[in-house]
């Protein structure tokens, strides 16, 4: 089968396996892939450039590699400035009421299954796709046969699961 006969999928590529994973499959499988990656933070602000795992320059160089390898185009996005409004904003104003918000589910709501989504449909894709190690079921049929609800389920690992990552997604 010829590569892009089942349409054009983004895929949302973090640098790590998961995300890089899901993009090889997605070629093999003849779908039309491009990678995406989400610039979210200016690494030289506090001097340091140290961030943990996620949205680290060497993520977004692994990223490239990735896709350099399996002969897909990539782009980074940058969405400094709706990350901090989304999410850095409001992380800080939650901690400073007492609560104890999680960026990773504000980012994936708004940012990634918002911003990025909207990226991909502006590509052409049909469809967005990530690395989250998760499971997505069709729940009953709908009325008059049309489909029902998909359902989010926990990963068969429950080690690896990051179903709750994705708790805020919306059927769509």
């Amino acid at each position: 089968m010829s590569p892009g006969k089942k349409g054009r999928v983004v895929v949302a590529m973090s640098g790590g396996v998961d995300s890089s994973t899901t993009a090889a499959i997605l070629k093999a499988e003849g779908y039309d892939v491009i990678g995406l990656t989400m610039h979210v933070w200016d690494q030289t602000q506090d001097g340091k450039g140290n961030f943990g795992r996620c949205c680290s320059p060497e993520d977004i160089f692994d990223a490239r590699r990735v896709a350099d390898q399996l002969g897909i185009p990539h782009y980074v996005i940058n969405f400094r400035q709706a990350f901090e409004r989304e999410v850095v904003d409001y992380f800080v104003d939650e901690y400073l009421k007492g609560r104890t918000p999680n960026p990773c589910v504000l980012c994936n709501e708004r940012i990634k299954f918002g911003l990025l989504l909207h990226k991909a449909e502006e590509l052409g894709a049909n469809a967005l796709a990530t690395g989250h190690y998760a499971r997505i079921d069709p729940g009953p049929p709908g009325k008059e046969d049309g489909p029902g609800q998909y359902l989010l389920r926990r990963g068969r690992d429950r080690g690896k699961d990051q179903s709750y990552f994705l708790f805020s997604m919306t059927q769509d």
